[in-house]
């Protein structure tokens, strides 16, 4: 959180969240602790992950993401960084006027964070050398560029003195899939899929719940005992399955596939004990349509063949604060999957 401010008035913070792509099989990650423990000393340096597949821009942006609303305020530093030592800027984004600035490349991984906490009030270029450690070669932003001006902010130094100021509107974008609805079935992309194989999707639950509503009112949807969801087919590429939605794991039949709310608030195809991925075969970016049973005595899991899932829509997330979107599919929204 941001400590006592020094007598210019500029924030000082006392917690570095730190994420990146580095792992820990390297020395780069200690390095990057070390250099902001000399640099800032008082600092805590709190890692959020450094298992980030390598060179994954958007897998980087959503973990931020479904993070930043539960990090200390301070600075939060994040390196997935394929494009180092090109024209690709190093950049800082303040955010709540003072409350966090985000560090890290130019490249859309900051954008979906920086959307969810209402948008960057002021961001710099961090190009002032005297600012960075003194670089042997251009390739390891995190410690040179990035750590030092991470201590540096802890430390009291004006954002403005790390670099030129830039306009919000000219960083670059993150994008990321929206749902969308298609003769009456909600087509989605998987965002992730964590270590225990539940694969979360871009939906909300009140998308599932409107499509449910939505179905013929003579044929009725099958129903949950605990959730009152219904049952879902679950159409994947040339398969299909049937997912009921539950409340908890342990309702999901041995087997069977069933439909959560995660515990980041999106609807989340999850095992009893088991991986959903490796059941269902599928991935991160991978496309699945869901759609409504409307006969209740068809709630079996089946594994048939079915029709192929949809290509889902992009959304572009920039830096801004959310506007009110005439076209979802063309509009830049800041934060969130739609």
């Amino acid at each position: 959180m941001a400590a006592d401010a020094p007598p210019d008035g500029s924030p000082r913070y006392d917690t570095v969240s730190f994420l990146s792509d580095y792992g820990h099989g390297d020395e780069f990650v200690g390095v990057v602790h070390s250099v902001i423990h000399q640099l800032a000393p008082g600092a805590t340096v709190i890692d959020i992950t450094h298992g980030i597949e390598p060179y994954d821009i958007r897998a980087a942006g959503l973990t931020l993401a479904r993070s930043v609303q539960y990090l200390a305020p301070g600075v939060i530093m994040a390196v997935v960084d394929p494009g180092v030592g090109t024209h690709r800027r190093p950049i800082a984004v303040e955010v709540g006027s003072g409350r966090a600035v985000f560090i890290g490349p130019d490249n859309g991984l900051l954008a979906p964070a920086v959307g969810l906490l209402g948008g960057a009030t002021r961001a710099v270029w961090l190009n002032d050398a005297e600012h960075q450690l003194a670089a042997p070669g251009p390739l390891f932003d995190g410690r040179d560029v990035f750590a030092p001006a991470a201590a540096h902010l802890c430390n009291g130094v004006p954002l403005t003195d790390l670099g030129e100021e830039v306009d919000t509107a000219t960083l670059f974008p993150g994008i990321l899939p929206i749902s969308r609805v298609e003769d009456g079935a909600l087509v989605a992309e998987v965002l992730w899929v964590d270590r225990y194989g539940n694969v979360q999707l871009n939906v909300d639950p009140d998308e599932l719940d409107a499509l449910a509503a939505e179905a013929p009112a003579d044929r009725p949807t099958g129903s949950s005992e605990r959730s009152g969801g219904g049952h879902f087919e679950v159409l994947l590429d040339g398969s299909r399955r049937t997912a009921r939605r539950v409340v908890a794991f342990e309702d999901i039949a041995p087997g069977a596939v069933g439909l959560v709310v995660d515990s980041y608030g999106l609807i989340s195809l999850a095992a009893r004990q088991a991986s959903a991925a490796e059941d269902l075969g599928i991935g991160t970016g991978d496309g699945v349509t869901l759609r409504p049973i409307v006969d209740s005595d068809d709630t079996s899991d089946d594994a048939g063949d079915g029709s192929a899932a949809e290509s889902v829509t992009a959304v572009r997330v920039t830096f801004g604060r959310r506007p009110t979107p005439s076209d979802p599919a063309s509009t830049d929204v800041p934060g969130g999957a739609g």
